[in-house]
């Protein structure tokens, strides 16, 4: 835990509660001070960590010496990052170097990365203060971690980057990082009640993170606003020639085009996916009741066939995990979780020409979108089958997530609606691949209109 701490001034406690593009603002003009706001998110963790149990590495030294030689840099009048001073949570899958990354599982206890990952490169470059690692599942799979959700400590906050999303959920850092391979952004996202965004596959670099399916694997970004989402974001989005899912491309404009007006008021499709009818009759009349406000500006999508695609996706996911985590499995296959051993021994199994049958999905669901996308902006859908469920030995069902994963389609939840017992729960839209600035835009769009018509209303 975090040590040294100095009490947090009222004046920097208040600035939790800005967006993190405002904060960088005043970071970058010296109205704020890095040691300033990295000190009140050290006394929010001290106060709320006891119950929500978010992070999985924190040293408060650490984290202030960082800060404090970002403030020494921004007075020496020389240029400042995009991201100059703000604090980053990343999930205990990213590898940092001289700082322990143990993916969640005592197979890896005491291990310290030589180096750092492409993105925690990025972040440090980009003048982030890397806060600390936070909770992932083990391995990044089902088998839950320590962490609580930050609006009720008797239910799942997701998974498997649930301290990521717990942690900007209880306003202890303002952006943090995770990964998806089925719905490990978008599900720990609306069951906290925060902003997440799956990218486009091979937008963002992922060397130097655990590799669980290579197919699917894809780093997202956890906020409290879509323009935050963008600025972090873009910050990660690159071509790195050791991760052949990027390619070299111009950088993605995603914070000025998600901060633009629209050009026309947008339109959305709304897709009642596989899962539908086992979901919570509250997410069903809240998808409903959105997509009738919309009006004109929502039509009803139908995309046959895809009955198949969850089972399709944990083949790759399975089959892909089997080779990914062999190594690991040698060396400790008895400190495996017994639900990670079960999909270890199925991984196994899947004879190669199903794996391979099962690749070819990807453009054949998206050539099924593609006359849905020429209508719309985005879809519309869960994100998640209702709010959190109750106990904290499952993370939740990913079935509304694992399809636009399998895709390679960006992704994004807001926390637009309330259960009847008060926890969030998450609308998502999805973009065409590629779009995920235009996505941005869109989803900001959304969440201003709904806010302006709650307090017209």
């Amino acid at each position: 835990m975090a040590r040294s701490v100095r009490p947090a001034s009222t004046r920097a406690e208040g600035v939790l509660a800005l967006e993190a593009v405002e904060m960088q603002a005043r970071l970058s003009s010296g109205a704020l001070k890095s040691v300033d706001l990295v000190e009140a998110c050290l006394a929010r963790i001290a106060a709320l960590e006891p119950q929500v149990q978010a992070w999985a590495w924190l040293d408060g030294d650490h984290a202030l010496a960082q800060a404090r030689r970002l403030d020494d840099l921004r007075r020496t009048g020389r240029p400042v990052g995009p991201l100059h001073g703000l604090p980053v949570g990343l999930k205990d899958v990213i590898d940092t170097k001289g700082i322990p990354t143990e993916n969640g599982t005592p197979i890896e206890a005491g291990r310290v990365p030589a180096q750092d990952a492409w993105i925690t490169a990025r972040l440090r470059a980009a003048g982030a203060v890397i806060m600390g690692k936070t909770v992932t599942t083990e391995c990044a799979y089902l088998h839950p971690g320590k962490t609580m959700n930050p609006h009720d400590p008797g239910r799942t906050p997701g998974g498997s980057s649930q301290g990521s999303a717990a942690a900007v959920a209880a306003g202890m850092v303002p952006l943090a990082v995770g990964t998806q391979t089925g719905g490990s952004v978008i599900r720990p996202a609306a069951f906290c009640g925060v902003v997440g965004l799956k990218p486009s596959f091979g937008m963002i670099p992922r060397t130097g993170i655990l590799p669980q399916s290579p197919f699917l694997d894809t780093v997202g970004v956890f906020a409290r606003s879509v323009a935050d989402a963008a600025l972090l974001a873009e910050v990660l989005a690159g071509h790195d020639p050791a991760d052949p899912a990027t390619a070299p491309a111009p950088h993605p404009r995603l914070l000025k085009i998600a901060r633009a007006e629209v050009p026309v008021p947008p339109n959305f499709a709304f897709l009642r996916s596989p899962g539908w009818s086992e979901a919570d009759p509250q997410t069903r009349a809240a998808l409903e009741e959105l997509a009738a406000f919309l009006g004109d500006q929502c039509f009803e999508a139908e995309v046959p066939g895809l009955g198949e695609i969850a089972a399709i996706r944990r083949r790759i996911n399975l089959a892909e995990m089997a080779k990914c985590y062999y190594a690991l499995e040698r060396r400790g296959r008895a400190l495996m979780s017994p639900v990670l051993q079960e999909a270890m021994d199925e991984g196994k199994a899947i004879l190669a020409r199903n794996y391979i049958a099962a690749l070819d999905w990807r453009e054949i669901l998206n050539a099924a979108l593609t006359p849905i996308f020429e209508r719309c902006d985005a879809i519309l859908c869960p994100a998640a089958p209702g709010p959190a469920p109750g106990g904290l030995d499952s993370t939740g069902d990913a079935i509304f997530n694992g399809i636009w994963t399998l895709a390679g389609l960006p992704a994004v939840t807001l926390p637009v609606f309330t259960s009847e017992e008060g926890l969030p729960m998450g609308v998502q839209l999805v973009g065409r691949r590629g779009e995920d600035a235009r996505l941005l835009r869109t989803a900001r769009w959304l969440a201003a209109h709904l806010e302006q018509t709650h307090e017209d209303g």
